[in-house]
This record gives C-alpha cells, structure tokens and sequence, in this order.
C-alpha cells in the first residue's frame, strides 16, 4: 500500500475536547482516528496512536498497515507549519490516505482539576468498542449536545448497566480500596493504558466494569483522555462521589502521570 498524507489545518478557538477537531473533520472519508497531543511541543507514544489507527481499520473490515517512521514526518511537518504553543492532533486512517488535523490546544481550566467536574450516564454503547471509528464523532457530538448543563460528560452503559468509558474518555472508579475500570465493551484508551501503568503498585487494580448500582460506594473517581489527562468526577447522576471533592488517589496517580508525561515525550 502506499500511504498519502494530506494535512488539515483547523484555525478554531479552542473548544472543549468534544468540540474540537469535528468541525474539520467533516469533509474527510470515513476511517479511523485517534487523538493527541503536544507537551511544550513533544508528543507522546506515538506509535501507541499507529497502532490504535491499525487495530481500528482492521476491526472494521479494512485491514492496513502505516510505517511509524512516515506517520512521525507527518506528523513533525505538521507542528512545523503551524507552530502554535502547543497542539491538538486528530490523525485520520482512511486506507491508503492518513489525513493530518491541527488545531492550537489549551488545556481545560486548573479550577476543574481541583474541584472536579460531573458527568450523567447514558443508555447506550458503542456498536464496535474495539475500533476508534469516525462515525462515532456524530453520535458523541449528538449526545454532547443532550447533556444537561454543567454536565461535562456523559458515560456510556451497558445492557447489564455497567459503565463502560465516557463519550469522549474512559472512566476509572475507586471502591472498596479497588481501582475498576471496563476491559470489555469500552474503547482501550492509550492514555487510560498510561494511568494504569503509573497505579500498578500504588492499588489494587480490577478491570471488572463498575455497575451503576454501586456508584453510592465509590470513594473517587475521574476521567482519562489525551486532551484531560486525569480529570476528577465529583458527580454521577445525582450521586456524590466521596466526598464530592477530588481525592488523594486521584491526586496521586495525576502527579505520577505528569512525571511519566515528562520522562517520556519527544521531539520530532
């Protein structure tokens, strides 16, 4: 196969992270995507993001293959045309063309991070959850536009009303001491794959997806995505989570992420 790269810069106001790239991505064939972005200009475990691209076409019947040295010049010509301060990224796999989107990112405000935000659980799942598809953006942005106000996220259940991932991120619970989070029926996230790494010997961890019933015995919680990082949820539904403010785990695990952040982002 051989691969052609197109780039798609998107001059939009830095929205929320569901907000962010569709407005670009429209035009673009169906295929699949992934998400990122840069730390003072370096990017992190890009070819983590290759292989998610492979895993998605392949998934949905369209089996292709990138050279991870193609897709980093993409990529580092892409931050050298536009060179904002730091950038958001959405790769589109459309076999053979991988398209290329920029826009300039900011992260969400620091109050969020230390008050928390609130997310409401919605009745549906994706069809696919192994496959980062592009025509999921329509029904996230759909659902988004659904939610009520002040809600930040919506997270997706099952049909036995387990909480599998949220709309735009996965979702980690605390109970009983436990860090849950779905395997199954959600989409691996390569920053949900980072924040597992850094609580490997700081809790136990169980990928046993929490069911809504037990949401009254969570102790903490939060949301994970390239965009947020480890972003605390203090509300589910009308449920208090602990103590409704962000927790000392949570906490933790944010500061090993950000060391593992800085250790291991590049230059291109």
């Amino acid at each position: 196969m051989t691969l052609s790269f197109e780039f798609v810069a998107a001059q939009l106001r830095p929205l929320g992270e569901h907000q962010d790239l569709a407005l670009a991505s429209r035009a673009l064939p169906d295929g699949a995507y992934t998400t990122l972005r840069t730390y003072r200009g370096r990017v992190l475990r890009l070819a983590d993001h290759v292989r998610r691209l492979e895993g998605s076409v392949a998934l949905e019947g369209c089996p292709a293959q990138l050279e991870a040295a193609t897709v980093r010049r993409a990529v580092g010509l892409t931050l050298s045309l536009t060179r904002y301060p730091e950038s958001r990224l959405r790769l589109t796999f459309a076999p053979p063309r991988l398209f290329v989107s920029i826009e300039p990112f900011s992260p969400l405000p620091e109050p969020l991070y230390r008050q928390g935000v609130t997310a409401a659980t919605l009745p549906f799942h994706r069809e696919n959850p192994g496959a980062k598809d592009t025509r999921f953006i329509a029904t996230a942005a759909g659902a988004y536009a659904r939610l009520p106000d002040g809600v930040h996220e919506g997270l997706l259940l099952g049909e036995g009303g387990e909480i599998l991932e949220g709309l735009t991120s996965n979702f980690f619970g605390i109970r009983e001491g436990v860090l849950r989070t779905a395997e199954g029926g959600a989409l691996p996230g390569i920053t949900r794959e980072l924040v597992l790494e850094v609580a490997a010997g700081l809790l136990p961890i169980s990928k046993a997806a929490l069911q809504r019933h037990e949401l009254p015995g969570l102790s903490e919680a939060f949301l994970t995505s390239a965009s947020r990082g480890i972003l605390p949820l203090v509300r589910i539904d009308e449920i208090r989570v602990g103590s409704g403010r962000p927790g000392p785990l949570t906490q933790g695990l944010m500061a090993r992420l950000e060391l593992l952040i800085e250790r291991e982002a590049e230059p291109l």
